[in-house]
C-alpha cells in the first residue's frame, strides 16, 4: 500500500452502527461518546458512531445521543458500517439484519442470547465464510467475561462441565425468599417494584433466559451445535417458603442453575432449581449477581463472578467486543472462529442420575409414610433420609385433620423413574397439593 494511502487508512474512523437504544444500547452509546479519545488510543484509530437504529426516534431522550444519528432504516444502516452492534433482542428482525451486515462485510457484536441459542451456528458460519468476526460476550452473564474464556482461553483444554447462576432476576427472588421468608409471589412483586423483574417475568422465572445461555455455553465448551430446544427447563414458580425453610435446616440454599456437562452418553444441558450446600462457592452468589463454575481436565475448577445484568455492566462487555474487533480491523486480521466439529449427541434424559429431595403434603394418618416408602422401594429408589419436622404453611381445604410435610431425600436415581414415582404417590387420597422436586446438587453425582 502506498505511504499516502497508509496515512489515510491510519486516521480513517472505524464506522460503528448501533441497533437499539434501550437500557443497554443507550449506555453503549454513552461509553462510545464519553470515552472516544481513550478508545481511539486503545484501538489505533477513531471509532465513529455513524447511526443508531430505533423504532421511535422521538422517544430517545439520552443527552449524549445526537438526534441526527437516529434512524428507522436499520437495513440501510447495517450496510454502511465496519462494525454493527445489535442490541434490539428477539429473533427477527435481528437475524435478518445481522446476516445482511455480515454479507455487507461488517463484523458484528451482539448481546442477543435468544438469537444465538436458536441461530448461532448459522451466524457463525456466515461470518466465517464472509471473513468477518462475530462477538457476543454480553449474551451470557452481562459484564462477566465467560464467553471469551470458553472460546479462547480454555480452547486448549477439555471442559467437562459448566454450572452457572446466569439469571439475576431469579437469583434475586430466591435470595429474598431465603432472607425474608417470602413466598414466591411476594418476592416477585418486590423484584418488579425494584426493577429487577419485567412486568412479564416469564422468560426469567420459567428458566427460558437461563436455557438460552446454557445452550450458548454448551456450544462453545463442547464444539457441538446445542440449541435452546435441546435444553430441558424447570423454573422457580413452584418453589415455596417451605422449600426454602427445609433447605436452611440442611445448611443448603436453593439456586436456579444452568448446567452443561459432557458424559459417556453425550452432552447434557439443563436448567433447574437445585439444593446447594452452603459451602459451595455458588451458594454465596447473592442478589442480581451471576457466576459460572467451570471444570476442565487440566485447569480444574474455575469460577467467573460479577454483575450479570444492568445497562452499564452489559454495555461494558459490548464495548470490550467492539474494541477487540476494531483492533482486528486496524491490524487487518481476524479473531478465532467457533469450531463445531465434535457433533456430540445429546444424552438421553434417563441417563442423568442425581439425588433428589421430594416434598409431599400428607394427611396425618397411620400408614401413609409406609405406603409412600413402599412405592419408592418397588421402583428401586433408595431413600437416604426422611424429615417431617418442618410444619407446612399450606392447607387442604377438603381435609379437617392435621397436614404434615413429608420430605424424602433419595440416593442417586434416574429422573424419569423418580418422576413416575412422584406421579403415582400424588394420586393417593392421603396426599394433597403439588409435590416439590428438587435436585440435591453434588458435583460427583451429576
Amino acid at each position: 500500500m502506498p505511504e499516502r494511502m497508509q496515512q489515510q487508512e491510519a486516521v480513517r474512523p472505524i464506522r460503528i452502527a448501533l441497533l437499539g437504544a434501550g437500557t443497554v444500547g443507550s449506555q453503549t452509546a454513552r461509553l462510545l461518546v464519553e470515552q472516544s479519545q481513550d478508545l481511539a488510543s486503545r484501538v489505533g484509530r477513531p471509532l465513529q458512531l455513524v447511526g443508531i437504529a430505533v423504532l421511535h426516534p422521538d422517544k430517545v431522550k439520552a443527552d449524549w445521543i445526537d438526534p441526527s444519528l437516529l434512524t428507522t432504516d436499520s437495513a440501510d444502516l447495517v450496510t454502511r458500517a465496519d462494525i454493527v452492534i445489535e442490541l434490539i433482542g428477539g429473533i427477527e428482525p435481528a437475524r435478518t439484519l445481522l446476516l445482511k451486515a455480515i454479507e455487507s462485510g461488517a463484523s458484528v457484536v451482539t448481546a442477543n442470547k435468544a438469537l444465538l441459542a436458536q441461530h448461532g451456528p448459522e451466524l457463525y458460519r456466515a461470518a466465517e465464510e464472509r471473513g468477518v468476526d462475530i462477538y457476543f460476550e454480553a449474551a451470557v452473564g452481562g459484564a462477566i467475561p465467560i464467553v471469551r474464556p470458553l472460546r479462547e482461553s480454555l480452547v486448549g483444554d477439555g471442559i467437562t462441565s459448566l454450572v452457572g447462576i446466569v439469571n439475576g432476576t431469579t437469583n434475586y427472588i430466591l435470595d429474598e425468599m431465603t432472607t425474608k421468608g417470602l413466598q414466591f409471589d411476594q418476592a416477585l412483586r418486590d423484584a418488579q417494584a425494584k426493577g429487577y423483574a419485567e412486568a412479564d417475568p416469564t422468560a426469567d422465572v420459567d428458566g427460558l433466559d437461563a436455557a438460552a445461555k446454557a445452550a450458548i455455553m454448551a456450544t462453545l465448551a463442547f464444539h457441538t451445535d446445542v440449541r435452546m430446544d435441546d435444553v430441558p427447563v424447570e423454573g422457580i414458580r413452584t418453589i415455596t417458603a417451605d422449600d426454602i425453610a427445609a433447605a436452611q435446616t440442611e445448611h443448603r440454599v436453593i439456586k436456579l442453575l444452568a448446567v452443561a456437562e459432557r458424559g459417556e452418553q453425550g452432552i447434557s444441558a439443563r436448567v433447574y432449581p437445585a439444593l446447594i450446600p452452603d459451602s459451595h462457592p455458588l451458594a454465596s452468589v447473592h442478589g442480581s449477581f451471576n457466576a459460572v463454575f467451570v471444570t476442565a481436565k487440566a485447569a480444574d475448577d474455575l469460577m467467573f463472578y460479577g454483575r450479570g445484568a444492568g445497562g452499564a455492566p452489559t454495555a461494558s462487555a459490548v464495548l470490550g467486543d467492539v474494541v477487540t474487533e476494531a483492533r482486528h480491523i486496524v491490524q487487518h486480521g481476524m479473531g478465532p472462529g467457533i469450531p463445531m466439529y465434535a457433533n456430540i449427541p445429546m444424552a438421553p434424559l434417563d441417563s442423568s442420575r442425581a439425588a433428589f429431595a421430594v416434598r409431599f403434603l400428607i394427611h396425618d394418618k397411620p400408614g401413609v409414610l409406609a405406603a409412600i416408602a413402599q412405592v419408592f422401594s418397588e421402583a428401586g429408589i433408595s431413600i437416604n433420609g426422611v424429615n417431617q419436622d418442618i410444619k407446612p404453611t399450606l392447607h387442604d381445604p377438603g381435609y379437617s385433620g392435621e397436614i404434615q410435610q413429608l420430605r424424602v431425600v433419595t440416593h442417586l436415581c434416574d429422573e424419569v423413574t423418580l418422576r413416575q414415582v412422584v406421579e403415582r404417590i400424588s394420586t393417593f387420597d392421603s396426599v394433597t397439593g403439588q409435590a416439590s422436586i428438587l435436585r440435591v446438587f453434588d458435583r460427583q453425582a451429576q
